[in-house]
């Protein structure tokens, strides 16, 4: 059965909603780690889970992406290893150089929370394996820094081979670059977005109007660890 490590900082706070997510929809073996106890090559696929990562001091994620589990995670992922960053997860990701740009504080200047809807772009890797160009995926978003802000020349340089999620047009809640919700490695083994599928894998968990199919993400990697990507 393929593992997957769901990594826990002090201040991590999404990490059961994560691996519940995962357990309920797929038959993979998914478990919370401790950072310290982290072996990357124990594990299939790795996560790194919401929350506020050591209080989200000097920069929300700084502090995670140096510590010895990410460097583990760093090497894994240039290895190729199925890796996930998920809102704060994202932010750590960002910090550890495996994905580009930055995460600033929110356009508004506070905390949002709320729903979105997204559109996927370049679905390619394993974390979008069984999304379709185009698709639209509705999930919460809880952040305060969560403005993607990239290059504009790094960009157009990397839009065409990098899986990239955008806000769909009037739902960019952060004032992200380009609308911009998650964006992938050129490779797309690496994935990071600001909303939430663990909190969106189910209609029960959608209020009205919204369709919770945020499991599309835990669907797609049960997939590729089963028949590739």
């Amino acid at each position: 059965m393929n593992k997957v490590a769901v990594i826990s900082f002090p201040g991590t706070n999404c990490d059961l909603d994560t691996v519940s997510a995962i357990k309920e929809l797929t038959s993979l073996d998914a478990e919370i780690v401790w950072h310290k106890d982290f072996k990357g090559k124990k594990y299939d696929a790795i996560i790194i889970p919401g929350g506020f990562s050591y209080g989200d001091w000097l920069r929300a994620g700084a502090i995670a992406a140096r510590s010895k589990a990410m460097e583990e995670v760093v090497e894994e992922a240039i290895n190729g290893k199925p890796v996930l960053g998920i809102c704060n997860g994202f932010q750590i990701l960002v910090e550890s150089s495996l994905l580009p740009g930055v995460l600033l504080p929110n356009e508004l200047g506070r905390f949002i929370c709320r729903w979105t809807r997204v559109s996927i772009e370049n679905p390619k890797g394993p974390w979008l394996k069984l999304a379709n160009k185009g698709e639209k995926i509705d999930m919460p978003i809880a952040h305060a820094e969560g403005r993607f802000y990239i290059d504009s020349e790094k960009f157009k340089a990397i839009s065409n081979s990098s899986p990239i999620i955008y806000y769909e047009n009037g739902w960019n809640p952060n004032g992200s670059f380009y609308d911009i919700a998650g964006i992938g490695n050129e490779e797309g083994n690496v994935l990071g977005l600001m909303p939430h599928p663990e909190r969106a894998y189910t209609e029960i968990l959608s209020p009205r109007g919204f369709h919770g199919n945020g499991g599309l993400f835990f669907k797609s990697l049960e997939d590729s660890l089963k028949r590739g990507w």
